[in-house]
């Protein structure tokens, strides 16, 4: 099945519009209608459409294992999963207000231009022609053979079904995106008219030095209900955080360093001797019994290497120490056990597994009828080499089978399993063998050996730093005291007692429930915090003591605040509007006093606030104003009668009076036609993002989940 096998051997194709799924709702549904006296696999609707956990749940699955192969956090994931799904609801909902319908048809015309299939050669025939029928084929003989494998095809068929109607919506859309040519024709004349004006400027941050302006809760609130689609606010919390980490002492450090000098230099061994690292007759059965980290039996590079000692490998000899030297948070002792030229190997392999191993994914043969099948390819092969690519479609290892079975070139500190590993290093070119390993039997051809640079075998005896007993207990100690302190007392006391012992402080101001991490902190205990926090019960000013698994670590939490669905609070966002609401009310004082003073010229203005007059010409389609972008300002310069003065202007960085002296035409070349392309151009790159924030903006958006979570979270309780 080379097609399907392309895309299973690579999950990352399966990210599509939607990806998402929230786990802790993998309950049993029976159990559930007991408490919610409801369906509750509904976890939200868009518009009057269900979101369902099953389909969650199955985008989850799919974007934790495309962050397994691409090596990325987990953290997050049930946030994005909500995201995209509601996307993918508002896109399926336009799709059909089109009149299209996604119809098996439609999908196998559409599903060449999918971005899973369009760039991948391998789908085509040699004239270019999309393989649908051997796709289809494959599909139907995973159906009978593989229900697990033909499940996963559905999944990924659902994120395809997504993607092309979002293409077919985007396309259709912004098609209708033109540009007319009397618009170009405004837009052109805005581009080359130029307003000679003389003005004052009173500089918002001038004027806040010499007065003094609080912004209050309810300044910021009236902002918020003037602009309310800027200020929508999904639930949130604002926490009061402080971290005590188990950070190893001067003594703990002490102590991990004499422990490596005696397994270095001291010691006594069974027989009464005295057995140490620089004498040991067995390098790897010491390091294994005394080493904080397992010994290494493979070669590396010096670039591989510890930084202290890789400049000193090269030169020296087998058998010599270095250290004891300190690597980050560990003390160690290294030894040069071998030098040998690391050859690379240029192999092919054929992978059959059996039922059970970790490639063994639909796969029904026992292991011993995988070693016979193996065994007889393998003699086959090493009998005619050119029939290996005859056996290629039975390999159990798809990313390779796309590229005939070739592993390209490897040397003996690719990550491969040891098995492998050293069957290439044994074995001369041209050789073929069936290795056994963990993820079945292979067919493996040395199709050639070059020599490569010099390798090391070294032993690394480690021993980390690590907080005592003593250390954990006095983290624990203050931490445990802090919160004696602050129980019942305020936000602020919480803050300053934080402060005053220089304990480490964060206020994550808006933690969404499925974020995953806490801004600030980023432990393991993250989830289980913003759990805390939702948790229905929970009242502003309580407080909470958690200890980190593994490191011991503890953190002591404070809920400050607790925002709803609706516009967001005002305290919550401060630090976010602050200076523009400071800056609008110093606008209004400073209009006040022009209008009370009765200034009639921009000197008088100027001796009013100890400003200059100033001159400058402005642009509408580029409003640089004295080095700001000051839109407002163009506009009054177009807009006021030639040598009156303008009220007060309410800039992006001051309040500004002007005169305008003049008008200019400066024609820039370009023709209309030209223009008229640019600018439907940009309006089309523009159209996406705006086009589907504006759909989310304005639909009626359901979330159920955190009203699930608490339900099922106090039921287990």
């Amino acid at each position: 099945m080379a097609i399907l096998g392309q895309i299973r051997s690579k999950p990352w194709l399966l990210m599509g519009v939607i990806a998402l799924a929230l786990l802790a709702f993998l309950v049993n549904p029976d159990s559930i209608d007991k408490v919610f006296g409801k369906n509750p696999d509904v976890l939200g609707k868009v518009n009057g459409e269900k979101i369902t956990r099953e389909e969650f749940n199955d985008q989850l699955f799919v974007l934790q294992q495309q962050s397994e192969q691409q090596g990325r956090p987990k953290t997050g994931l049930e946030e994005q999963a909500w995201q995209l799904l509601v996307q993918s609801k508002l896109i399926k909902q336009q799709f059909e207000k089109l009149g299209f319908e996604m119809t098996d048809d439609y999908f196998w015309s559409q599903i060449q231009y999918d971005q899973m299939f369009a760039q991948q050669q391998q789908f085509f025939d040699e004239k270019g022609n999309f393989k649908t029928q051997e796709l289809k084929k494959e599909i139907e003989t995973l159906k009978n053979t593989n229900p697990e494998g033909y499940n996963q095809w559905l999944k990924t068929k659902k994120s395809v079904e997504y993607r092309l109607m979002a293409r077919q919506v985007f396309s259709n859309i912004s098609a209708g995106i033109t540009t007319g040519k009397k618009e170009a024709e405004e837009i052109m004349k805005q581009r080359d008219q130029l307003a000679d004006i003389d003005f004052v400027k009173i500089d918002y941050a001038a004027y806040l030095q010499k007065t003094k302006i609080n912004v209050t809760t309810a300044d910021l609130e009236n902002y918020i209900k003037k602009h309310p689609v800027m200020f929508k606010a999904e639930p949130s919390r604002n926490i009061g955080v402080v971290y005590f980490p188990s950070t190893p002492s001067a003594a703990d450090d002490a102590a991990a360093q004499k422990e490596i000098n005696k397994l270095f230099s001291g010691g006594t061994d069974a027989s009464g001797g005295t057995e140490n690292f620089q004498n040991t007759k067995n390098d790897s059965m010491f390091v294994m019994a005394n080493s904080d980290m397992p010994f290494n039996n493979q070669y590396s590079n010096p670039n591989q290497l510890p930084a202290t000692i890789k400049g000193q490998i090269p030169t020296a000899a087998i058998g010599q120490t270095f250290g004891p030297y300190k690597e980050q948070n560990f003390y160690v002792v290294s030894k040069l056990l071998d030098k040998k030229t690391s050859d690379s190997t240029l192999s092919r392999h054929i992978l059959i597994a059996f039922k059970g191993s970790p490639a063994g994914e639909g796969v029904t043969r026992s292991k011993e009828q995988a070693k016979k099948l193996a065994d007889s390819i393998g003699a086959i092969v090493k009998a005619t080499p050119a029939k290996f690519t005859e056996f290629i479609k039975l390999s159990n290892d798809p990313s390779s089978a796309a590229q005939g079975g070739s592993l390209g070139w490897t040397t003996p500190e690719t990550p491969f399993v040891p098995e492998f590993l050293t069957y290439l290093a044994n074995n001369p070119k041209g050789a073929t063998g069936v290795v056994e390993t963990q993820f079945g039997y292979h067919i493996i051809n040395i199709e050639d050996k070059k020599a490569g640079a010099m390798s090391y075998k070294v032993a690394n005896l480690v021993k980390e730093v690590k907080p005592s007993d003593a250390t954990e207990a006095e983290s624990d100690k203050k931490a445990r005291r802090f919160i004696q302190q602050v129980q019942g007392k305020s936000f602020n006391d919480f803050v300053n007692i934080a402060k005053k012992g220089n304990y480490q402080f964060s206020n994550p101001k808006t933690a969404k429930r499925f974020d995953g991490q806490l801004q600030g902190l980023g432990t393991d205990k993250d989830a289980e915090i913003l759990g805390w926090a939702f948790d229905k019960k929970r009242t502003k000013g309580d407080t909470e003591f958690f200890t980190v698994e593994g490191t011991g670590d503890k953190i002591v939490v404070y809920l400050n605040g607790k925002q709803e669905a609706g516009l967001a609070d005002p305290e919550s966002v401060r630090d976010q509007i602050e200076v523009v609401v400071k800056n609008k009310l110093a606008a209004k004082q400073i209009s006040d006093k022009i209008a009370g003073a009765k200034a009639s010229s921009l000197d008088q203005i100027a001796k009013l606030f100890a400003s200059t007059k100033q001159t400058a010409q402005v642009n509408i389609l580029n409003p640089s104003v004295a080095g700001a972008m000051e839109p407002k300002v163009a506009g009054a310069a177009f807009g006021v009668a030639k040598g009156k003065l303008s009220n007060p202007i309410e800039g992006g960085t001051g309040v500004y009076v002007l005169i305008k002296k003049s008008e200019t035409i400066n024609k820039q070349p370009g023709d209309l036609k030209q223009f008229t392309e640019s600018i439907t151009q940009r309006g089309a790159q523009m159209f996406g993002p705006a086009w589907m924030k504006s759909l989310q903006d304005n639909a009626d958006i359901e979330d159920y989940r955190i009203e699930i979570w608490n339900k099922v979270g106090n039921q287990q309780q």
